[in-house]
């Protein structure tokens, strides 16, 4: 079954059958980042969108390790000029590697990178060992987050808490119910002053609602997919 570690922020990783996908590797400058840049394994990088803090250290892992980066086309054309195996699809679109594929959704949000390229920012719909985990990216509350479990069925979603980037807690309950996710994780939260939040709380909001298991992992903490 898939193996989901926490490193803190945004930035998870993802391993099944020997492979890793990391997610958002914001890892140098981040206070609660559980690994360094150049001591993690990556086959493959998957971003939301290109703020420095889920960009992160996207380019020096891909440089070091090989790994394919799937980034939205204006993100991808930027990264495509410092890393050699890059995929650009939009929102809606789907990139299969073989073991693992990620499909591109909506996210209300800002997405410039730290060198100026604007792109729209996403969620990704990831699937591998046979489950689907879901990444909500950097959002707001909007009601398009039900769509993707029509698609399929949701084990995991990875949902930002933290508000004033992001939803907060409270929108993100409602979020729990669009979702109809078996699991969730919260991320985006406490990792700076502007975004600290009860995430205890919001596991109680969710689990009394009824919507979802809340899986709260300190960074560095993992959770088996079951």
């Amino acid at each position: 079954m898939p193996k989901i570690t926490f490193l803190g922020h945004a930035a998870f990783s993802i391993e099944h059958d020997g492979r890793t996908v990391l997610i958002d590797p914001f890892l140098t400058g981040n206070p609660k980042a559980a690994a360094k840049a150049d001591e993690v394994a990556a086959d493959a990088i998957f971003l939301t969108h290109g703020h420095g803090d889920h960009l992160g250290d996207t380019v020096d892992i891909a440089k070091r390790t090989g790994a394919t980066v799937v980034a939205i086309v204006e993100l991808a054309d930027e990264l495509s000029k410092s890393v050699d195996n890059v995929k650009d699809p939009n929102i809606g679109g789907t990139v299969d590697l073989g073991w693992v594929s990620v499909r591109l959704t909506p996210a209300w949000h800002t997405g410039t990178s730290p060198s100026g390229t604007a792109s729209t920012p996403a969620g990704l719909v990831i699937e591998i060992g046979g489950k689907r985990i879901y990444h909500l990216g950097d959002t707001g509350l909007f009601s398009d987050l039900a769509l993707p479990s029509k698609r399929g069925h949701i084990d995991v979603a990875i949902v930002p808490i933290g508000g004033h980037y992001t939803m907060d807690r409270f929108d993100a309950v409602v979020a729990a119910d669009f979702l109809k996710a078996d699991q969730i994780i919260p991320c985006h939260y406490d990792t700076f002053p502007p975004i600290e939040t009860d995430a205890e709380a919001y596991k109680k909001d969710v689990q009394d609602a009824g919507y979802a298991e809340v899986i709260v992992l300190e960074p560095g903490a993992a959770h088996d997919v079951r």
